[in-house]
């Protein structure tokens, strides 16, 4: 167990391509949102992800199509790099009836079936059991299928985590845990919630591998998740990955921030998973600084089209507005 030192990662100069426009695509989804909520045209709360983007960016690409995911809160990143319409995301973001969801499932609950994005969980650790599930669906099929289960750290001292990983190591099902550890649960820091310094240590309590890898090093997650795919798609059973990263944001809107340090968030903001793959690409010689550029336009270009698109579409009506939408 212990801090995973990845295998060598070589992918071909269109994917370290994509994998950067994703990146940036989320980064500008979440500024958007930000700024959307400022004008006063998103109600309620949401957690951004800026600062994380190669987690999720660094996990979801070593999936096939079909593959799928489990998100939380804090999951527009997963469902950007799930490869969402950007447009139909938005709307949903925006609570239009164009969205995924009708405009019903909002910033926390965004799903996009059809992609293999099953959705997210406004409940802390509440969607790791479901995916305990979804991984024993996912092997009575036999068709060699992987899930992804994204989950903060203040999901690691929840009963539902601990019991969920020793039924999927029981079972050896197709599941990789991502464990995507920014240091705070809310306001608690980590270092004061678990007495342990690698979360990914747990794993030996249940039988399987658990590793820790740079969160903020894309090609680090790459190859440490892609391990874990492989090793779940080759019916080996569940791995627990954790990606150490950091939000540069509060964990809500309502979150004021005074448990950080500014110190703190800019020493952190030095380890940009952004910067860090578009310097190594531009160092390698694989892209110019102008291409880099260009990448960046893309990404912001086809944010603020999903934007303009998401804001013409229309708010559900009265009529309707309990179609879809279950309580017991």
């Amino acid at each position: 167990m212990g801090t995973k030192v990845p295998k060598e990662v070589k992918l071909d100069l269109a994917t370290l391509t994509l994998m950067l426009e994703k990146m940036y695509m989320i980064r500008a989804f979440e500024e958007k949102a930000e700024e959307l909520y400022t004008m006063g045209k998103i109600h309620g709360t949401m957690h951004l992800s800026i600062g994380m983007e190669a987690s999720a960016v660094g996990s979801v690409f070593t999936l096939k199509p079909d593959d799928l995911i489990l998100s939380t809160h804090r999951g527009h990143g997963h469902c950007i790099a799930k490869n969402a319409d950007m447009r139909l995301m938005m709307a949903e973001f925006m609570g239009k009836e164009c969205g995924y969801c009708r405009g019903r499932g909002g910033s926390m609950h965004i799903a996009d079936v059809d992609g293999g994005n099953l959705g997210a969980n406004g409940v802390v650790a509440g969607g790791i059991p479901v995916a305990v599930g979804v991984g024993l669906g996912l092997q009575m099929e036999k068709k060699n299928r992987v899930h992804i289960c994204f989950f903060g750290d203040g999901a690691t001292n929840e009963g539902a985590f601990h019991e969920a990983l020793n039924m999927a190591a029981i079972y050896n099902l197709p599941v990789v845990f991502v464990l995507e550890n920014n240091g705070y649960g809310m306001s608690m820091s980590i270092k004061k919630a678990t007495k342990i310094s690698k979360i990914s240590d747990r794993a030996a309590g249940y039988g399987m591998p658990g590793v820790t890898v740079d969160g903020n090093d894309v090609l680090a997650v790459y190859g440490a998740v892609s391990e874990a795919v492989d090793r779940a798609r080759s019916g080996q059973g569940p791995t627990l990955v954790e990606n150490v990263t950091y939000r540069w944001r509060g964990h809500s809107k309502s979150d004021a921030n005074r448990y950080r340090t500014k110190d703190e968030i800019d020493e952190w903001k030095k380890k940009d998973p952004i910067a860090r793959l578009a310097n190594k690409l531009v160092a390698d010689g694989l892209l110019t600084a102008v291409q880099v550029d260009d990448v960046k336009k893309k990404a912001y270009e086809a944010i603020n089209e999903a934007a303009l698109y998401a804001d013409g579409c229309a708010e559900p009506s009265l009529e309707s507005i309990e179609e879809g939408v279950y309580a017991e």
